[in-house]
């Protein structure tokens, strides 16, 4: 994912902390090379971004194939729980090749929406029933086939998934979500590698999929790699309650007593915390990934983000179970929710919510080098208009605010990954019928 040399002028472009109009990006083997502020005429041959430029989107948590559940879940009523009956109906028809036609186009769809980097926390690995594919990374193999194919960076999250609950074996379902052990997923988990466009990295499913005694195994694999660990964490008052029975504390102790919590560790949803929870994520370090499309979306609930940033704990956005896929959205509900929760306004500012979805998303996925627009970061942009019915009106220079609390994923003009057009004018360049693949792969896996 290289490009050649290139200049980009970028008519408005955010810096991190202010909008600058009038900004040449010098790119040189993927990465930034030069940031020149007050130039306000594109240099010779410079190509030109017209709107406001980010650095790219980094969607923190994914599981691609929830996208086929979009509108068929929107029927009548229920829990998470009734929710997650459909989702393993849909799990049970995945193979290698229909998922990764599903995910180069659920990948493309997050391109289109300004994403450059995607959070996948896989654990589909085997096939129905728990047999092995001949490859035994062959669910993975395909979703980092389907993100190079797409043009984006992946994190292939690779998840521990290995009973139903405390003390249970996996339903039948589950099967094909299990190891067998922790070792077990350790050995299948260490033949995948790293790759130009992908890192891979770890995931505890969640402390009831888990058993308590491993959890040390999955945390020592993330260590000694370096690699980023994801867990899902307290999403559910029913987990909560179940972890105190089995063990006599919450989720989040549980987790901190086996070493999973710490600076490389992001807690996902982190939902349903006590005070000493908050403390125990914020001061180990551990981020926060807040999805609040899917928790509205599932009525789990609304988490202590702002409490959680307070304590210490870096936020970062996804998409999660992709009800949309749109991270201006995750961003503007992360503050609207806590308004709603708090009935005051302003707990973030919108520079503080495009880190979330930029700079500190990626470093939740091990690219720290990316979510930046200033010399030596990956060049990885996305451009939002600011021109459309959406955006037109307010002042460039309010153009942060405009994008998180104004702009949808169907403002985005382009997305460069390594310095390379991904989407340009609205369309994507790798996949040239972005609808037409979601529909036809969706269809395959409802036949």
């Amino acid at each position: 994912m290289t490009a050649t040399p290139r200049t980009y002028w970028l008519e408005h472009a955010w810096l991190g902390t202010h909008v600058e109009p009038g900004v040449a990006v010098d790119v040189a083997d993927g990465r930034i090379a030069a940031v020149r502020t007050d130039t306000p005429a594109p240099p010779p041959g410079a190509e030109i971004l017209r709107g406001l430029t980010l650095p790219g989107l980094a969607n923190a948590h994914s599981h691609a194939f929830h996208r086929a559940l979009r509108s068929t879940v929107q029927v009548g009523s229920g829990t998470f729980w009734t929710w997650r009956e459909i989702m393993y109906a849909t799990a049970e028809r995945l193979t290698p090749d229909r998922y990764h036609v599903l995910a180069r186009a659920v990948y493309a769809e997050m391109a289109l929406a300004g994403i450059t980097t995607v959070g996948e926390f896989h654990y589909v690995h085997h096939a129905p029933g728990g047999t092995p594919y001949a490859d035994p990374n062959a669910m993975g193999e395909a979703l980092l086939a389907a993100a190079a194919e797409a043009g984006i960076r992946i994190t292939l999250l690779d998840a521990a998934y290995l009973s139903s609950g405390f003390g249970r074996p996996p339903t039948a379902h589950q099967l094909r979500f299990s190891d067998g052990d922790a070792d077990a997923w350790a050995a299948r988990s260490s033949l995948l590698k790293d790759r130009d466009h992908a890192r891979i990295g770890a995931a505890v499913h969640s402390v009831r999929a888990v058993p308590a005694e491993q959890l040390s195994t999955v945390a020592r694999w993330a260590e000694e790699r370096r690699a980023p660990l994801h867990v899902h964490l307290s999403e559910q008052t029913a987990e909560n309650d179940a972890c105190r029975e089995a063990h006599g504390c919450t989720p989040a102790q549980l987790l901190a007593l086996h070493g999973v919590l710490g600076p490389r560790t992001t807690g996902v949803h982190n939902t349903h915390l006590t005070a000493e929870d908050v403390s125990l994520i914020g001061g180990s370090g551990t981020g926060t990934c807040m999805c609040p499309t899917t928790e509205r979306d599932l009525a789990d609930g609304i988490g202590p983000a702002a409490a959680l940033q307070n304590e210490g704990s870096p936020l970062s956005l996804g998409s999660d179970s992709h009800a949309v896929v749109d991270l201006f959205e995750e961003a503007r509900a992360m503050e609207l929710n806590e308004r709603l929760r708090t009935r005051t306004r302003g707990h973030w500012t919108a520079a503080a919510l495009l880190r979330a979805a930029t700079a500190d998303g990626h470093a939740a996925l091990g690219w720290d080098d990316t979510g930046t627009i200033e010399a030596g970061a990956r060049a990885d942009l996305t451009t939002v208009a600011l021109d459309s019915v959406r955006t037109a009106g307010p002042l460039p220079r309010l153009g942060a605010e405009t994008a998180v609390f104004a702009a949808t994923a169907a403002d985005v003009r382009h997305t460069l990954v390594a310095g390379r057009h991904v989407v340009r004018d609205g369309a994507h360049t790798l996949v040239p019928d972005v609808p037409g693949a979601l529909a036809q792969a969706v269809q395959a896996l409802r036949a």
